[in-house]
């Protein structure tokens, strides 16, 4: 989940240091940056790639070196991802390269998107420019990894933060939860926010907590989608999350036309995705939603929903990761993390693999990751 930048060659260093200017920013695009050297090692240019629509690492990094008056033929480029060999929102990366006259490219790893898959490589390998991939690969998947999970499962990477206490206890019996975590914890939540595409709740959390669920502790260049899973269109149209200045979408299992229609007038978008009926009640079929995301270009969803919500979710196998922030206090009887279970033996329990534990204020933030949800 974190890989040391000792061993790596400077600039390519530098350029994932670029890349991560790109969060928040570049999506659905991946997070990917430039530099671009001369003989002597001198930094010509550099740059990360720009909001969806706008240049590339690439560009940007040529851009960079022409306005300081620098010239490009003979250079080194370091990428921290294969330049696009497609014409898509912009043209290929690899031909302004070409065009450029750079003379070795250092690429950290092969880009997934079936469109390029080696194809950007092999067009400069044929113009005669040495290509070298290979550096920094685990740190720019990692920064990537909603986009290689949409590219190559063709779903999205679910993240899913926790704040309990130690104990694990997310909430009071009667549902209280402001704030277990201290502002720091918070403040950092938000950060995580920030990287998503999309944020995805319950309808049990918005009405119990109005929540705004946006990103206002950490600068931002948009908002992330909100997406609520609400079975029964049950989300008030007063609701605070309807406040902020994003798109809102509501998956729902049964027709409700009247608040089809009340929720609409704030802008929500409707899909209907009916998945299993339980009884008398249809629930949201959240595979597919997933799918449904992906296809609408979503790379990470950020969840924080309730304990209902996260069970059913990890008990389908649908999250990846866990974000958990850990405060130093011990609740008792209370709302769990995730309902999911009974389970009938203990070796039927998802195994996860531990990533950074740090500290963040007074409490713990624990990145832990299901075995195997990385392998692809």
């Amino acid at each position: 989940m974190t890989h040391d930048n000792t061993d790596l060659p400077e600039p390519m260093a530098q350029a994932l240091a670029l890349a991560q200017r790109a969060i928040g920013l570049s999506e659905p695009n991946p997070r990917v940056g430039c530099v671009l050297t001369g003989a002597d090692g001198q930094v010509l240019g550099q740059g990360h790639t720009q909001a969806v629509g706008g240049p590339h690492a690439e560009v940007m990094a040529l851009r960079d070196a022409q306005s300081r008056g620098h010239a490009t033929r003979g250079a080194t480029a370091y990428v921290t991802l294969e330049p696009c060999a497609h014409h898509g929102r912009t043209g290929p990366c690899c031909d302004a390269l070409i065009a450029a006259g750079v003379a070795r490219v250092v690429v950290s790893i092969e880009d997934p998107n079936p469109l390029v898959a080696g194809q950007g490589l092999a067009r400069m390998r044929a113009a005669g420019i040495t290509v070298t991939v290979g550096p920094g690969a685990a740190q720019s998947r990692e920064l990537n990894i909603g986009f290689f999970s949409r590219m190559v499962r063709r779903t999205p990477w679910v993240r899913l933060k926790l704040a309990a206490s130690l104990d694990g206890m997310t909430a009071l019996d009667n549902g209280a939860s402001q704030w277990i975590t201290s502002e720091p914890a918070r403040t950092d939540g938000h950060a995580w926010r920030a990287r998503a595409d999309v944020i995805l709740t319950g309808i049990g959390t918005v009405r119990d907590d109005d929540p705004r669920l946006d990103v206002r502790l950490a600068t931002v260049h948009r908002q992330p989608r909100l997406v609520v899973v609400d079975s029964r269109l049950e989300t008030p149209p007063q609701a605070r999350l309807f406040d902020a200045q994003r798109s809102v979408t509501l998956y729902a299992a049964q027709p409700h036309p009247g608040a089809e229609q009340a929720l609409a007038a704030r802008g929500a978008r409707i899909v209907s995705m009916p998945g299993d009926t339980l009884g008398t009640a249809s629930k949201v079929d959240l595979r597919a939603m997933l799918d449904d995301l992906a296809r609408a270009e979503t790379n990470e969803v950020h969840v924080e929903a309730g304990h209902k919500l996260n069970g059913s979710l990890i008990r389908e196998g649908l999250v990846d990761e866990l974000l958990v922030y850990l405060a130093p206090k011990l609740i008792g009887q209370g709302r769990p993390m995730a309902a999911f279970g009974p389970l009938s033996a203990l070796q039927d329990s998802p195994a996860l693999h531990f990533g950074p534990i740090d500290r963040i204020g007074p409490d713990l933030r624990v990145l832990a990751r299901f075995a195997g949800r990385d392998e692809f």
